[in-house]
């Protein structure tokens, strides 16, 4: 049995692939052995103790943590650069950085000594002007070992930036930090094992520099003969100390490589990081908090607080989404449509984020169109909450307040009054991977609401959550918008948020606004096919006619209350107003039609059935368990469906 449970965890190596690869592991491992046979163990610590080894191991130890000095402060922001930013000839740059990894050493040190030698492009310059003399000199060899280590510490935080999202920086703008306090305090800490794994390479690369340091450095006791050039002039007359000296940088290396696996030698045994929280219940099995019952702001102590501020909103966007935006203080838009229709571009346009498109914006009386994302004051709540994970719960909220200069004692504070608004102030010493997903939104909405914004924007705040954990979240997220004197957008799928949160809804379609009124106006006479379709009803686009509306799939509708001729119209069918029938029915309906049961999903404690016909397009009727069980309907059932012309609804688009 467990002999077969073992073969189940990987198939076994084809004979014609295991053979070779047994070989490159024995031509591999050979020559190491090789180095651990000849060692002369009772000689080891004299070899290792000799004068010139101690010397060159300090000389080598010298050179490369300068060398590692040096990648760091020139290969991160070439990293960043490189990961970030798309400028022209960015492949080339690329490959000229990776260039030394691929070149000979040798020619390295040539390329060096004709650009640094006292004779190369910079050499007699350098040494007219400083009296710097790079060859045959320590400096030299720093020089040599970073030219060719630097790019394994470039490649390695490159990678890392390249997979860290760039939507945690972009949240640290909204909260008003600086490009650089965003990349010295979100970027750097997010990728630090990328950037250890790469300091660690450089480190260990500069150490056993040999080609390009004799080429172009020299080979100076005490100046420039680091250990692999010690192990060189050894080898020549000492053969059993250079083994011995051999050993000492293999086992540096072998170090180093184990320190890092998991990191760039492959998954180790090493606990990976804990998974995100499923909705509703954190890592740790607890349960998640529910909001305060009755949806208030928390202790009397906690509602005291400044004076509200007030902050209007005007925007005129242009680009892909198009259209001007006005609203009081204190208004929640809901900004719906279907994907593509140009949503989040709007709010990443009022945020200062993408080149889709450009918005003119003012809060209140202050015009901060020109002003970069971190000076606005807008503050995003993207969906997944973008908590920043190496930080507290605690300071995750005081985040934004110190990006403002708030002093750590007083955000924290702060934060932690938020936090307790928001039913999670118990959870701030709490990491966001130990969260729920309804408390690392309630976290999110604390920090956005915590730095004081004019403009919220909240990118489907609700999506990730289950009903009940939404519930929840919605619920003090309706209590916190009451007392929030900016303007705040909510981008929303669901039509209850959409009903529940917002003053107005504002339908968005192919970057144009199609509708922009209060969330019953919407609901009654919705101008999208989309938005009615997402509160649940029929919706069928076509052109308004004396008797009715001619659809554009095909078909008449009769309504009760007609359009001008040749308007283009939506009409609009509660699936409530559908009738079901077996045989075709008499009396008075206007609209009938013959169809087949195609679907049968359950709303509740209603059905819901869709029917196709070749007279109509696709219509969704709602009926109850017992009328779908007297009807005898099922998948493929031929009924007929009536709908009465004063429960068809046209509106004019």
């Amino acid at each position: 049995m467990k002999r077969t449970g073992r073969r189940a965890q990987g198939a076994s190596a084809p004979l014609a692939l295991a053979i070779p690869a047994l070989l490159a592991v024995a031509f591999l491992v050979l020559p190491l052995i090789g180095v651990l046979v000849r060692t002369q163990w009772g000689e080891l610590v004299d070899h290792l103790g000799s004068p010139g080894t101690t010397q060159a191991l300090r000389l080598s130890l010298v050179v490369s943590f300068w060398s590692l000095g040096l990648s760091l402060v020139l290969g991160v922001p070439l990293a960043w650069l490189l990961a970030r930013v798309s400028f022209p000839g960015k492949a080339i740059v690329r490959s000229l950085v990776l260039l030394p990894m691929v070149l000979p050493p040798t020619v390295g040190g040539v390329a060096l000594l004709l650009a640094f030698g006292r004779r190369g492009l910079l050499g007699p310059w350098l040494e007219s002007t400083f009296g710097i003399t790079l060859p045959f000199h320590t400096s030299g060899a720093v020089l040599a070992a970073t030219f060719v280590a630097m790019p394994f510490l470039v490649i390695s935080l490159e990678g890392a930036l390249g997979g860290l999202r760039p939507r945690y920086e972009e949240t640290a703008a909204s909260l008003g930090a600086s490009p650089v306090r965003v990349f010295f305090t979100v970027t750097l800490p997010m990728v630090a094992p990328g950037l250890i794994a790469g300091a660690a390479l450089t480190w260990a690369r500069a150490l056993g520099e040999f080609g390009a340091t004799i080429t172009f450095a020299g080979n100076l006791p005490g100046a420039t003969q680091t250990l692999p050039l010690q192990v060189y002039l050894l080898l020549q007359d000492e053969p059993e100390a250079a083994t011995s000296v051999s050993l000492l940088l293999l086992v540096i290396a072998m170090a180093v490589l184990i320190a890092l696996r998991g990191r760039w030698t492959g998954p180790s045994g090493r606990a990976e990081q804990r998974p995100p929280p499923v909705d509703g219940v954190p890592p740790d099995g607890a349960h998640a908090d529910p909001a305060p019952r009755d949806g208030s702001l928390g202790p009397a102590e906690s509602r005291a607080s400044a004076p509200r501020e007030e902050w209007a909103l005007h925007a005129e966007v242009t680009g892909f989404t198009r259209l001007t935006l006005d609203a009081g203080p204190g208004t929640t838009i809901a900004v719906v449509g279907p994907n593509g229709a140009g949503k989040t571009t709007l709010l990443r346009a009022l945020l200062g984020l993408t080149p889709r498109a450009h918005a003119d914006l003012r809060l209140g009386d202050v015009d901060v169109t020109r002003l970069p994302p971190h000076r606005r004051r807008v503050a995003w709540v993207p969906q997944d909450g973008a908590l920043f994970p190496h930080l507290s719960a605690l300071a995750n909220t005081a985040y934004g307040l110190r990006a403002q200069g708030v002093s750590r004692a007083e955000a924290r504070r702060t934060a932690q009054r938020w936090l307790d608004r928001l039913g999670v102030g118990h959870l701030g010493h709490r990491r966001p991977a130990q969260l729920s997903g309804g408390q690392a939104q309630r976290v999110a909405l604390a920090r956005a609401l915590a730095a004081r914004p004019r403009l919220l924007v909240l990118d489907e705040p609700l999506a990730a959550l289950d009903q009940t954990t939404r519930a929840h979240v919605r619920h003090t997220l309706r209590s916190h918008l009451r007392s929030f004197g900016g303007v705040c957008l909510i981008v929303t799928h669901d039509p209850v948020e959409a009903v529940s949160l917002a003053d107005r809804v504002l339908v968005l379609d192919e970057g144009r606004a199609l509708q922009d009124a209060s969330p019953a106006e919407v609901s009654r006479h919705p101008r999208s096919p989309w938005v009615a379709r997402m509160l649940g009803r029929n919706a069928w686009p076509g052109t308004a006619t004396a008797e009715g509306l001619a659809l554009a799939a095909g078909g008449t509708l009769v309504v009760a209350e007609t359009l001008p001729a040749g308007t283009e119209a939506l009409a609009v069918i509660a699936p409530e107003a559908v009738s079901v029938h077996r045989d075709r029915p008499g009396g008075s309906p206007r609209n009938v039609w013959p169809g087949t049961v195609r679907e049968i999903t359950a709303s509740g404690s209603r059905l819901r059935v869709l029917i196709t016909s070749d007279e109509a397009p696709d219509l969704v009727a709602e009926i109850t368990p017992q009328a779908a069980a007297e009807l005898g309907l099922a998948d493929g059932t031929a009924v007929w469906t009536s709908v009465k012309a004063t429960e068809a609804t046209a509106v004019a688009l």
